[in-house]
Parts: C-alpha cells; structure tokens; sequence
C-alpha cells in the first residue's frame, strides 16, 4: 500500500512496463519534457508532462543491447546518455553480444525527435554518473583502458561528431598501466568515482565510493588537481560509503551519501 505524508499524488504513466531509473528534463516553447532511463532494459522514453495530472509518452528509443542505459542528463537542447557493462547479476548476458560504453550525444532541440550526434568511447566498461550541465564539457565518471574502475574524465564535446578528452584525474593506485597500485588501507575498498562530478565555480565536487569525497580545482579543464579530500571509512563502512556528493554553496555545505547495496 502506497503511503504519503504532505504530499499528493498528481499523475502516473506506466512507461508501458519499463521501470524508470534516472530523469531528465528540458522545457521548449513552454512544454516540459521528461526524458526517462530505465533499469532493466535498455533504451529512453521521452514524456510530454506538461500536464502533469496526464503525461503522454511521446516515444521509445530502443538502446544498445546487453548495455546499461540507466543515466542520462538533457540540458542546453543536449541529451548525454551513459553506456556501460551491465553490473554482475544485475541482468547482463555473458555470452550474449558486447555492450556499448562511453556515452552518446544527442541533439534534442527537437525534443521528441533526438538526433544522434555523436558516440565517445574511453575503452573500459563505460560510463556510470556522469555530469552535464550545458556547453562544451562533460563532467564523465568513465572507465578508460589501463586504469582500475572509473575517473574523472572531462570530455570536450565542442565538436559532438569527435569528441576528446580535455582532462582527466584519477585516484592514486588506479593507473595499473603505470604500475600503481592502491595503498594497503585502500585495497579492499572500491576506489572510483561514483558520480556524477558537480561542478561548482571552479570545483568539481566528486564521489570516489570508497576513498571518500574528492574535491578537484578544474579551473583549468585540462589540468584538474586535487584541492580536497575527506575520507569516511571508517566509519561508514558500508559498499560505497560516498555514492554522492552535492554541494550546496548557498549554504556552504556539501551533503554527502552512501548506498548500502550489500547490506
């Protein structure tokens, strides 16, 4: 039984039996568009809710398959869907065909009609919570051939048909390539970035899972550095004690939480 305190339910869609997972949303000549990740298949669906007590499902855009599609961002007439492996036991076929990874770019100043602008791969197992507020950069939590798990990748999209790297960092231990390896006190903890990388004046605010919170001056896009770091296991313990970090200038904080999926 579904149960609410000072809150009133005003509308519904059953996503035609696709579980929704993360939301988007852009408004274009005064209609609200909702654009909708799912879980447990791949692809969006794209809702005009600008009637919210009767959102209408404008269309399904089937996704690549055997590949985790559940992130996205739309901002600046711009969808950014995320690409990765899809998680053990989380629905994946082994032996079925590869999965996709990075992220696409879409062109959704049509927002029923996106336009598939471009694809940028970083050769791992792909992207999870990315970042993307508008205008020429994306703040991804990518997966890149010779490191362990996912970093901070900046990926210059000024040109969506070839995007490129701008910059990128990683927490010490995780480029294998170069033969780090990750500290005693670090090696049993998943030590990425969770995402996404909130980017705040000239800070991105970041959510490393296990290393705890990673703040990096990206004042220059190119070069990002460390300005801060605050571990929290111990105490918090839990799977990924850091899987985000929100940062809330106009009151001088950062609301940090973790996600407990083994417990």
């Amino acid at each position: 039984m579904a149960f609410s305190k000072n809150v009133r339910l005003v509308g519904y869609h059953d996503l035609q039996d696709k579980p929704g997972f993360k939301l988007g949303m852009q408004v274009v000549k005064d209609r609200w568009y909702l654009y909708v990740a799912h879980l447990w298949e791949p692809g969006w669906s794209i809702l005009d809710v600008t009637n919210p007590a009767a959102p209408e499902l404008a269309r399904f855009i089937e996704g690549p398959p055997n590949t985790w599609t559940i992130q996205l961002q739309a901002a600046d007439g711009k969808l950014i869907t995320g690409l990765e492996r899809i998680a053990p036991n989380w629905g994946g076929d082994p032996n079925g065909p590869p999965h996709q990874e990075g992220f696409y770019i879409w062109d959704v100043s049509d927002p029923v009609e996106p336009k598939k602008l471009g694809h940028w791969q970083g050769g791992g197992d792909g992207c999870h919570r990315n970042y993307y507020d508008g205008g020429r950069y994306v703040h991804a939590s990518a997966h890149l051939k010779g490191f362990a798990k996912r970093q901070y990748v900046c990926v210059d999209i000024a040109d969506p048909e070839h995007p490129t790297i701008a910059g990128q960092w990683w927490f010490p231990g995780q480029n294998t390539a170069a033969g780090e390896h990750f500290s005693e006190a670090d090696a049993h903890k998943h030590v990425q970035l969770h995402g996404g990388a909130y980017i705040e004046g000239q800070y991105a605010y970041c959510s490393w899972e296990g290393a705890g919170m990673v703040i990096l001056d990206v004042s220059d896009f190119t070069a990002p550095k460390l300005a801060g770091h605050l571990a929290i296991d111990p105490p918090f313990c839990n799977m990924i004690p850091t899987h985000t970090v929100l940062p809330l200038p106009e009151r001088k904080l950062a609301i940090i939480n973790g996600e407990s999926i083994r417990a």
